[in-house]
């Protein structure tokens, strides 16, 4: 409130866009002094947000009631996404692991998954938690491509999927395999659309999906139906994103935060001075946006509200 940050500020692209972002909001800088911040969480029992710092192999935490910073985990195998499991346990995507893991309440770690058909998975990039247990996942190649956000390797599978840990069971499934690099993926307030980005546009500029497409999910609530693509970004790429509680998306591009109707309309943008990669919502209302830039943590207050559940 005592002026706003350089290279922040709010466009409007829509009317609808008035119902979510308060005229007087301004984003904060909460802490600066990563390489690439990615995979934010946000843990309400003790009010701290935790989120990875991919190349510095490390998991950084704040606390909302002392402004603080410190080091969660490092080493941390280059963790890339996080989210919060209906227990509130940790569950990451680990790039130099090549697995999905939960932390749990003692601290132990437990892997969820790093094969599949008797084959390592590329790198786990995004996962979402949904109300039946299951974990869905994406496995793009990101962390075996360079030694920058993982361990430069030889990838098994051949490809990039994205994949369900069954709840119950624990067996993981292919639940799509028409992707050229499967990023950010959130599920709507209603489990019934399944929303995953391509970030192919990262290595082929000129042809490269750059996209959210949406998924209808089968009556099983595990298989996918008929999917369309929902929004292509205009500025960079959309990485990861989060839905609000009336099924708006924001999502992650090069220039802030753009958010987007359930109809497809992009109404507006929260402007950021680096490129963000993913976002979540925080906070006791759970009405206070924290966004990953590359090298730092901001935080913006709205007038909406994200779903209770990890999504």
């Amino acid at each position: 409130m005592f002026g706003q940050l350089e290279g922040t500020g709010v466009t409007v692209l829509d009317p609808r866009f008035h119902r979510v972002v308060p005229g007087s909001a301004r984003v904060e800088r909460l802490w600066t002094g990563a390489r690439w911040s990615e995979g934010p969480a946000w843990f309400p029992a003790h009010n701290t947000l935790v989120w990875s710092d991919i190349p510095n192999d490390r998991m950084l935490r704040y606390d909302a009631l002392s402004g603080q910073v410190g080091t969660f985990r490092q080493p941390a195998r280059n963790s890339n996404g996080n989210t919060v499991d209906a227990e509130g346990r940790l569950v990451t995507c680990e790039h130099g692991g090549r697995q999905v893991t939960r932390t749990e309440h003692d601290g132990s770690v437990t892997v969820l998954a790093s094969h599949f058909g008797g084959r390592r998975l590329n790198s786990p990039n995004d996962a979402v938690v949904k109300s039946d247990g299951s974990i869905w996942f994406t496995d793009p190649d990101y962390g075996i491509l360079s030694d920058y956000e993982g361990d430069k390797s030889q990838g098994e599978i051949g490809a990039c999927h994205v994949y369900r840990i069954d709840g119950q069971t624990g067996e993981i499934a292919i639940v799509a395999d028409d992707f050229v690099k499967p990023n950010g993926l959130a599920f709507s307030p209603d489990e019934s659309i399944l929303y995953i980005a391509d970030t192919g546009g990262s290595h082929d500029p000129e042809n490269g999906p750059r996209h959210i497409r949406s998924f209808r999910m089968g009556r099983d609530g595990i298989a996918l139906g008929e999917s369309k693509v929902f929004a292509t970004c205009t500025a960079g790429l959309f990485d990861g994103f989060r839905l609000d509680i009336e099924g708006r998306i924001w999502t992650s591009a090069a220039d802030g935060v753009h958010i987007y109707h359930p109809d497809g309309t992009l109404i507006g943008k929260v402007h950021i001075p680096e490129i963000v990669a993913n976002v979540c919502w925080g906070g006791p209302k759970l009405n206070r946006l924290f966004i990953c830039g590359t090298t730092s943590l901001y935080a913006v207050m709205t007038h909406t509200n994200g779903a209770a559940r990890p999504v």
